[in-house]
């Protein structure tokens, strides 16, 4: 079988290296962008969108899809109300699925959050515990599985959920992407004595589990969480940050008593809490459904993001 499949983010951190995967294993993808832009390569078609929420009108001009994978999404934006988020994260998704199952697509994707989970925990996170999601933009995600799951229940189409932790990668946005330029400037840093366990994602092993998802047939209508089922410190993945970047490692070991005091101090606590906090996640739910492990390692993940090494 050879499935046409829909990507949606194909232009995003994500969905650029979800792409290129594709472009390996399938003949026929839809990449459907929000800018003038068009793929040299004839497997992938292109067509415009003006928003999201215009996403069902593709199948108006498309023969049949077998597969949509799912990525585009309003990730973490300062000031964006749970409305907005709720707007383009649950119902654009939700509207997007409805007409998915009544046009026959036989799977559907759709990247989640970790963040449905929560935000700390004193044990690993498994795919069986309770969604206690804190911040808006988990709570659209948590609504858009609600509401998924009841579609696939009333259509029959088969829906993946993957709850990914913070994602990893060359020229990655975000929290990372401001560690990479720490990293880089190796600036001395009061984070030498931070020994708690958080796992990360790099982008090749969530790809790879998202490709793996589009034809298993243990996958369907289940939720996975993923990782590089390896949990690392803040401060031990600095160093190797660091060192990756070319530098020597230069971290003084402030207590982290101190670090949370200067948190509230200057009105950055919840920064301070994700520096040191814990947010591990058990992924042996989807190794063992999947047989599936992750790729590369944590170690050569990190190096990746220095070398622009692809898979």
């Amino acid at each position: 079988m050879n499935p046409k499949i829909l990507l949606t983010g194909s232009t995003g951190f994500i969905g650029r290296k979800t792409l290129i995967r594709l472009q390996s294993h399938f003949v026929d993808i839809i990449a459907p962008v929000r800018a003038s832009w068009q793929s040299n390569d004839s497997k992938v078609s292109t067509p415009f969108i003006n928003d999201i929420v215009n996403l069902p009108q593709l199948f108006d001009s498309i023969k049949e899809v077998d597969v949509i994978i799912h990525i585009a999404a309003k990730a973490h934006v300062a000031g964006i109300s749970l409305a907005e988020f709720r707007h383009v994260n649950t119902q654009a998704t939700l509207n997007l699925a409805k007409e998915a199952a009544r046009r026959g697509v036989k799977r559907f994707i759709f990247l989640s959050s970790i963040g449905v989970n929560g935000i700390s925990s004193p044990k690993p996170f498994t795919v069986f515990d309770p969604p206690s999601p804190c911040e808006d933009y988990a709570v659209s995600k948590l609504d858009a599985e609600i509401g998924l799951t009841k579609i696939s229940a009333e259509s029959g189409m088969e829906v993946v959920i993957i709850r990914p932790p913070l994602v990893y990668g060359a020229d990655a946005p975000g929290n990372f992407g401001k560690l990479s330029k720490l990293a880089q400037q190796n600036l001395p840093l009061p984070l030498g004595a931070i020994h708690n366990k958080r796992s990360l994602v790099a982008l090749d092993n969530l790809v790879d589990l998202i490709v793996t998802c589009i034809d298993h047939p243990n996958a369907a209508n289940q939720t996975f969480l993923v990782s590089d089922d390896q949990d690392v410190s803040t401060t031990r993945l600095l160093q190797l940050m660091t060192s990756a970047a070319g530098k020597q490692p230069r971290l003084l070991p402030v207590p982290v008593s101190w670090l949370r005091l200067a948190g509230k101090l200057t009105g950055k606590s919840a920064v301070i809490d994700r520096l040191c906090g814990n947010l591990q996640v058990d992924i042996t739910h989807t190794k063992e459904t999947l047989g599936w492990k992750p790729p590369i390692t944590l170690e050569e993940g990190i190096a990746r993001c220095f070398s622009n090494v692809e898979c």
